[in-house]
C-alpha cells in the first residue's frame, strides 16, 4: 500500500466524541412526524407506506453518528439498496431521507482513517448498482455524488479545523509549562544556594559551636526537602523532551509596575495586602503573569471601561488574585469558547494546583480570579 493510503488508513478518530444530546433527541423528534405528514400529503410517493416506514426506519441511525458513524452509514445503505427488491424496483426514497446526508457528514468528521475508507466503498457500491440496475439514470448518478462529495468535504474541513484548534491549545500548553519551568528553576536556586550558605556558617561555627552544626544541618534538611519537592514538580510539568528558558520570573512586587493613571485608556490601580513572604518563585511569577495578562485582555476587550481593579491577598494556606474592570463586557467577551490567553492563565494555574475562573459581573465589568496554593506544587 502507498505511503500515503497508508497512513489514511491508519488515521485514528478525533478523540471522544461527543455523546448523544438533547438536541440529537429532538432532531428524531422533527423528523418522524415530517415524514408522515410527507407521506400524507404526497399523492405521487410510490409505496407510500413502505417509504414513510423505511423513512422513519432510519430515523434512529442519527442517535449514533458520531459514535458509531460506518455501522450507521452500512445500515441506511445497505438498507436503502435492499428496498426495491420489496417494491418491485421502485424508489422507496422520500424527501425527508435527505437526513441521511448527516451520516455521511459524520462518517467524515468522526470515523477513523479505515472507517472512512471503508464507508466511502460502501457508498460508491450502493449508487453504482443502482446505476447498473437502473434504477437511476447517469445524470441522477453525478448529482447524487456531487451531493455526497459535499457533505465528506464539510465533514474533512471541520474535522481538520478541530485538529488544528487542538494543536494550537497544545502548543499553548506547551509555552505555559515551559514559562512555568523557568519559575521553577528560580526556586530551586533559592534552596541550592540556602543550602550552601547554611553549610559554610556550619563549617565556619562548628569548632567553637558545635551546635550550631546541627542547627545548620536541621535548617539543610528543610531546604533539601523543599528543593526536592519543587524538583518533582518540575518533572510533572516537562512532560515534552523540550528546553526550556531559564531566565528568572517577575515577583508579586513587580506588580506595582502595571499602575498607571489612565491617559490613554482605563487607570490601573494595584493593591497588595497579606503575608507575602517566602512564596516560592513559581508562585510569584504566576500571579504577576495571571495579573499581567488579565490587565491587558481588559485594557483590550473592556467597552467603555474607566477603572481597572488588581487586588492580591495572601493568608497561611493561599495566594487570591482578583482583577476586575468596570467595561461593558457583554458583547465584547462571548463566554465560549475561550480565548488562548485564558486557556493559557488556566493550564498555568492547574499545573500549580490553583484554579482560575473568568467571567461577567450581575452588574457590569470583567472579573478574573485565581487562587493558587502557597507551596507552589501540585497535589
Amino acid at each position: 500500500m502507498p505511503p500515503l493510503l497508508r497512513s489514511v488508513w491508519d488515521e485514528p478518530g478525533p478523540p471522544n466524541p461527543p455523546p448523544r444530546v438533547w438536541r440529537d433527541w429532538v432532531l428524531v423528534g422533527v423528523l418522524v412526524p415530517v415524514a408522515v405528514l410527507e407521506g400524507l400529503l404526497r399523492p405521487d410517493l410510490p409505496w407510500r407506506a413502505v417509504s414513510v416506514i423505511l423513512t422513519v426506519g432510519l430515523v434512529p441511525t442519527l442517535l449514533w453518528r458520531r459514535t458509531r458513524p460506518l455501522p450507521m452509514v452500512a445500515i441506511v445503505f445497505a438498507t436503502t439498496s435492499l428496498a426495491p427488491l420489496l417494491t418491485g424496483g421502485d424508489s422507496a426514497e422520500t424527501y425527508t431521507m435527505m437526513y441521511l446526508l448527516i451520516l455521511v457528514y459524520s462518517l467524515f468528521r468522526w470515523g477513523s482513517g479505515r472507517e472512512v475508507a471503508l464507508g466511502l466503498t460502501i457508498m460508491l457500491v450502493a449508487v453504482s448498482l443502482s446505476l447498473l440496475l437502473g434504477r437511476i439514470t447517469p445524470g441522477d448518478m453525478v448529482g447524487a455524488f456531487a451531493v455526497m462529495f459535499s457533505a465528506m468535504a464539510l465533514g474533512g474541513a471541520l474535522r481538520y479545523r478541530a485538529r488544528a484548534r487542538t494543536r494550537e491549545l497544545d502548543q499553548i500548553k506547551l509555552l505555559e509549562r515551559e514559562q512555568l519551568a523557568r519559575d521553577l528553576h528560580d526556586t530551586i536556586a533559592h534552596h541550592v544556594s540556602a543550602m550552601a550558605i547554611r553549610a559554610q556558617a556550619g563549617l565556619a561555627t562548628s569548632e567553637s559551636r558545635p551546635d550550631a552544626a546541627t542547627d545548620a544541618l536541621r535548617l539543610i534538611e528543610v531546604e533539601a526537602a523543599r528543593a526536592l519537592d519543587e524538583m518533582r514538580a518540575m518533572v510533572r510539568i516537562l512532560r515534552r523532551d523540550q528546553p526550556a528558558d531559564l531566565a528568572p520570573g517577575r515577583r508579586v512586587t513587580d506588580l506595582e509596575q502595571l499602575a498607571s493613571r489612565g491617559r490613554s485608556g482605563p487607570s490601573v490601580d494595584v493593591e497588595i495586602s497579606g503575608d507575602l513572604d517566602d512564596l516560592p518563585p513559581s508562585v510569584e511569577a504566576a500571579i504577576y503573569r495571571l495579573a499581567q495578562e488579565s490587565v491587558t485582555n481588559a485594557q483590550r476587550h473592556a467597552r467603555h471601561a474607566t477603572r481597572i481593579e488588581v487586588r492580591v491577598t495572601a493568608d497561611d494556606t493561599s495566594v487570591r488574585l482578583r482583577v476586575s474592570d468596570d467595561g461593558d463586557s457583554s458583547p465584547i467577551r462571548p463566554a465560549a469558547p475561550p480565548g488562548y490567553g485564558l486557556i493559557g492563565m488556566i493550564e498555568r494555574a492547574d499545573l500549580l494546583g490553583g484554579t482560575c475562573e473568568a467571567g461577567p459581573d450581575p452588574d457590569r465589568g470583567w472579573t478574573v480570579t485565581a487562587v493558587l496554593p502557597r507551596s507552589g506544587a501540585a497535589t
